[in-house]
């Protein structure tokens, strides 16, 4: 199933993004070679980083539970997850 994930930052999470990047960026790459990310990117306000975008596609709702319970931005407190959303779409490309 694939989903379009909008994960806004907590307020003054700069420094612990900076801080747990390196392995957000090193398990992120390895799901995009397997192709469970899609795409990724991030939400830019008044040219600030303020979150992440992402497009996945996982196999089963418990595949996508568990990218995000061991997700370093989530473990470390970056995204805030009273405003993170999870939209099932069906891209194009697919």
């Amino acid at each position: 199933m694939q989903y379009l994930i909008i994960a806004y930052d907590n307020d003054n999470a700069l420094e612990k993004r900076l801080a747990v990047r390196e392995a957000h960026v090193e398990g992120a790459k390895k799901l995009m070679a397997e192709g469970k990310i899609i795409n990724a990117g991030a939400l830019i306000e008044e040219e600030q980083m303020v979150g992440s975008t992402l497009f996945v596609d996982f196999e089963t709702e418990d595949e996508l539970n568990d990218w995000l319970d061991n997700e370093p931005y989530v473990t470390n407190g970056v995204w805030n997850m009273e405003e993170f959303q999870i939209v099932p779409v069906k891209l194009l490309n697919k």
